[in-house]
């Protein structure tokens, strides 16, 4: 038999009942009720019995309607009590328990027999005890954990899933007392400064974050409003709404009773708290929204979840070790979203049962859909999604009560926190006061430049009006000077460099030719020298000769040695170098026989 969705809803007289039956006989269905049980059959399903949280009466107002399009029957069912507000319409997996037996016996009892009767009845007494085997008993659990700590040994068999889902190791040998000691160590140790001051000056992001709003927030505001205008007080299942998809998990849920002691059940609210503080904070940086880092978040900064946790004594040990842990391992390390985070948790205890049980089914799925955080389903989300169904709104309240009196500041959580900020704020102080004090010495420095400058420039122009005489003196010989030197430089480089022929062949290197530039030309015309009359005469004796000479090759010389003359005008007759006997050299113009050849130096006479 398949058991249907079903969701139950009221108004001050009536319950409703609406069935989701698809592809059923609509011809054959049986309703059953009275007093406080509810039963539905329409093959093949079977709704065994629901068991109500008030009673329903049989008067015939009660009707029954099928939508053939949708599936679903819908039952108005008459209160017994009209006005009467039903509990925990919403807790589908505890209206689905079976009805305690209301039987009036004790639970123990006492069966008196006479020892005679016992004895005649006893047929044979075997003196000889039986033999058993001996075996290694189990010790009983002495560090549990999980939900109410009624577990252990779960993670001796899930070695290697340990480390991605929990920080402690070997969870099952730590005791209670070294799980919160090694945690206290592991904050301490991952604590970054840096990271909290860059978070706490450069907020922009984090200030956004802060203006979100998620939905129990406006639910929380609609039922402050109704109870304003009417007064009453009325249960959050009037603003909370659940899905299909979380309706049909509460069904699947498998109803079970706890039997916690005090101290148990102590560390139960405890950690509920914790669990949804991490919760609020996943909500909020993340606008609500899922990605791969929502199991990560919400278990690493739940103690309860991430080193399993039972040790803490009060709330405010809960909030200290939430605070701690946001400061010290998600991407946010701020304290305004701590603060954010207690107070979405405080508004989610006033909407009641419904609305932590939502948060409850939320991270159920999260957790389900990663690989390595089902097991946290297992340890605590199923159970707690389970009992708070059955939690009475009064304690819940009080529980609410009880964290919204109670106060967190930075200096609680035990990190320096003020101290840090308040040498960060001296920092930035001494920092923009040298950044102000070099921005005046950079505006001074050009008001100095510009007073030197000028008095540079008053006294360039006094010196350039003192020096312009003297240097308008000078111009005339330094202009003499500088041609003179650069002819004789000219004269000095041609001495070095070898003669060579108009046929290619060198002559010795005792022998020079100079060149006389244009420039030059001009220096001796201006002051005639014996050296300008010989040149004009070596002239006219080249062109002479070139006229005289008949065969071609002496035309070619002549032409090739008037060329060179041209280029090379004759030198001065002081530079020649002489050679040992004292004589003129002779410069021979081509290697073959030719009558004319010509004297290209001087006698020692005529220097």
């Amino acid at each position: 038999m398949i058991t249907p969705a079903f969701e139950l809803t009221q108004d001050p007289d009536f319950l409703t009942v609406k069935i989701r039956v698809p592809y059923a006989r609509a011809s054959e269905f049986d309703i059953y009720f009275e007093g406080e049980d509810f039963k539905f059959y329409a093959k093949p399903y079977f709704l065994r019995q629901l068991t109500l949280p008030g009673r329903i009466v049989e008067d015939g107002r009660e009707k029954a309607s099928y939508n053939t399009d949708e599936g679903t029957f819908t039952i108005r069912l008459p209160k017994e009590v009209p006005g009467q507000y039903f509990e925990g319409l919403d807790m589908l997996t505890s209206l689905l328990a079976p009805k305690k037996s209301r039987s009036a016996k004790p639970l123990v009892e006492e069966i008196a027999a006479s020892a005679e009767l016992c004895e005649e009845n006893e047929e044979e007494f075997d003196w000889e005890v039986e033999q058993i085997p001996y075996e290694e008993s189990i010790p009983p659990l002495q560090h549990p954990y999980g939900f109410g700590n009624l577990r252990s040994g779960v993670f001796q068999r899930l070695q290697d899933e340990l480390s991605e889902v929990i920080d402690i190791k070997d969870p099952d040998q730590t005791p209670a007392e070294e799980r919160r000691r090694k945690r206290l160590a592991a904050e301490a140790a991952k604590f970054e400064p840096d990271h909290y001051l860059a978070d706490f000056f450069e907020d922009e992001a984090i200030k956004h974050l802060l203006k979100y709003k998620p939905w129990w927030i406006d639910a929380h505001k609609k039922m402050t409003a109704l109870q304003g205008e009417s007064h009453q007080e009325h249960e959050s299942p009037t603003f909370v709404v659940f899905s299909e998809e979380e309706r049909e998990q509460l069904r699947k849920f498998t109803n079970k009773s706890y039997l916690l002691d005090k101290r148990s059940r102590h560390h139960v609210y405890l950690g509920l708290i914790d669990i949804l503080l991490a919760y609020c904070y996943e909500i909020r940086v993340n606008e609500g929204d899922k990605n791969v880092e929502s199991s990560w978040n919400i278990r690493k900064l739940s103690a309860t979840l991430c080193w399993l946790e039972v040790s803490f004594s009060s709330i405010h040990d809960v909030l200290v070790s939430f605070g701690r842990r946001v400061l010290c391992y998600p991407l946010y390390r701020h304290f305004g979203l701590v603060t954010e985070a207690f107070r979405d948790t405080v508004l989610i205890l006033q909407l009641g049962k419904a609305a932590v049980l939502k948060c409850l089914l939320d991270i159920h799925k999260i957790f389900r859909e990663s690989d390595p955080a089902y097991i946290l389903n297992d340890l605590f989300i199923t159970d707690y999604c389970i009992w708070i169904q059955k939690v009475k709104s009064r304690k819940l309240a009080a529980l609410c009560e009880s964290l919204q009196n109670t106060t967190l500041s930075k200096s609680h959580v035990g990190l320096e926190l003020e101290e840090l900020e308040a040498a960060a704020v001296l920092v930035q102080e001494e920092e923009k006061a040298l950044k102000a004090a070099g921005t005046v010495s950079k505006q001074q420095l050009p008001c100095s430049e510009s007073e030197t400058s000028d008095s540079e420039e008053s006294s360039s122009t006094s010196s350039s009006e003192t020096e312009g005489s003297d240097s308008d003196e000078q111009e005339s010989s330094t202009s003499e000077d500088g041609e003179i030197n650069s002819f004789q430089g000219t004269l000095q480089e041609e001495r070095t460099a070898p003669l060579i022929d108009c046929n290619g062949l060198r002559q010795g290197t005792n022998t020079s030719a100079l060149e006389v530039g244009d420039g030059k030309s001009k220096v001796s015309s201006q002051s005639p020298t014996p050296l300008g009359k010989l040149v004009e005469e070596l002239e006219m004796q080249i062109h002479s000769a070139m006229r005289l000479s008949e065969q071609p090759e002496g035309l070619a010389t002549a032409a090739c040695i008037s060329q060179e003359q041209e280029e090379n005008p004759a030198p001065e007759p002081d530079r020649f170098s002489d050679d040992a006997a004292g004589k003129g050299s002779f410069l021979e113009v081509s290697p073959k026989p030719n009558p004319l050849l010509f004297l290209c130096g001087t006698n020692e006479d005529e220097d």
